[in-house]
């Protein structure tokens, strides 16, 4: 087992992760409501597609953790969930530079008027309902993994083992589900874009 990397310090860093989640919780529901209205000079929905790629080698990382701890590789699992974690971080800059420059899309709407109309409704018939319950699981689990992943790192980083292993049975599908189904949300709305 590796070294513990951190001093084990329950009160203030659970007050920190805590904090942490509901603060990036809060930013993310805000600034979802708020659309700049600035020119660029290029499409901004490459923000889209940086998530998407983002979120696909995240998603590779965990697979890749995941063998590297199961071949007891210790100190190369501990650097790929680091490096997911950072990735993770950039894809929530992307997210919101995203979401505040391009406001919403709605699926379906190939006209780009933010009116699904009848026609435009049948021409994507039960596709909608298969979109929607992808992205209102990845939406839910993505607004609640957060502070599982920064305790599992924290049991994994203060050198308790078997709180880290247990914690990551729960974090580690939901963060690979929510790694996935970005690419697949990101793919069934893109043609959407304005």
């Amino acid at each position: 087992m590796l070294q513990p990397t951190l001093s084990k310090n329950d009160p203030k860093a659970k007050l920190l992760i805590w904090v942490f989640s509901f603060v990036v919780f809060a930013a993310v529901v805000v600034l979802g409501k708020v659309k700049l209205e600035v020119d660029l000079g290029f499409d901004v929905h490459i923000f889209a597609k940086i998530n998407a790629f983002l979120n696909s080698l995240v998603a590779v990382l965990l697979v890749w953790a995941l063998v590297a701890v199961k071949g007891k590789n210790y100190e190369l699992h501990k650097k790929i969930m680091l490096s997911a974690m950072v990735l993770s971080i950039l894809f929530l800059v992307s997210y919101i530079a995203h979401h505040l420059l391009s406001g919403d899309t709605r699926f379906g709407d190939t006209n780009h008027d933010d009116v699904v109309d009848d026609m435009e409704l049948a021409a994507i018939s039960a596709v909608r309902i298969f979109y929607y319950i992808i992205l209102i699981t990845h939406i839910f689990l993505a607004a609640i993994i957060l502070p599982f992943i920064l305790f599992t790192a924290y049991r994994g980083l203060t050198g308790e083992y078997a709180a880290h292993k247990k914690l990551s049975k729960i974090t580690w599908p939901i963060w690979l589900y929510v790694s996935l189904t970005g690419p697949v949300v990101y793919w069934m709305i893109s043609p959407y874009y304005g």
